[in-house]
């Protein structure tokens, strides 16, 4: 799955411009022009799609690209926690089956499965293959 999610930009009534995402209605977030919509907008995403991993949410799949529209990535390393976790409940595997996959203690799949931890990139890729997935990534024009 490509963890980026089309967001609109409504302008408020001071001209600033609030963002908004369809598909992750608790990420809401503003700027003072288009720049700094899209810049915050990257944050508040991630933030709330960890909110989603803490409840134990599905994490949503994003919509198609409308028209009026612009297309909001996760940092990499987000985006790659977020397979993650969504490999790992969608095949029941838990913190502790992965740890003994990765010859690892529980607590350090904890923070690799953790989207506000940071992590080295290649910890979270291991991870990653031990549950069948793979880290593709993806440069296109912004």
């Amino acid at each position: 799955m490509i963890y980026a999610y089309p967001c609109n930009l409504t302008p408020d009534e001071d001209g600033a411009l609030v963002v908004t995402f369809p598909d992750v209605p608790e990420a809401i977030t503003g700027g003072e022009n288009r720049s700094q919509a899209l810049e915050m907008a990257e944050d508040a995403l991630a933030t709330a799609l960890a909110a989603y991993v803490h409840e134990k949410w599905e994490i949503p799949v994003p919509s198609v690209l409308v028209e009026g529209q612009d297309l909001v990535a996760v940092p990499t390393v987000v985006a790659a926690k977020l397979a993650l976790y969504s490999a790992m409940r969608a095949q029941h595997v838990t913190k502790v089956e992965l740890a003994d996959r990765l010859g690892v203690s529980e607590s350090a799949v904890r923070k690799l499965a953790n989207p506000d931890h940071r992590s080295n990139i290649t910890r979270v890729q291991k991870a990653l293959r031990a549950v069948g997935r793979n880290l593709v990534i993806e440069v296109v024009a912004a």
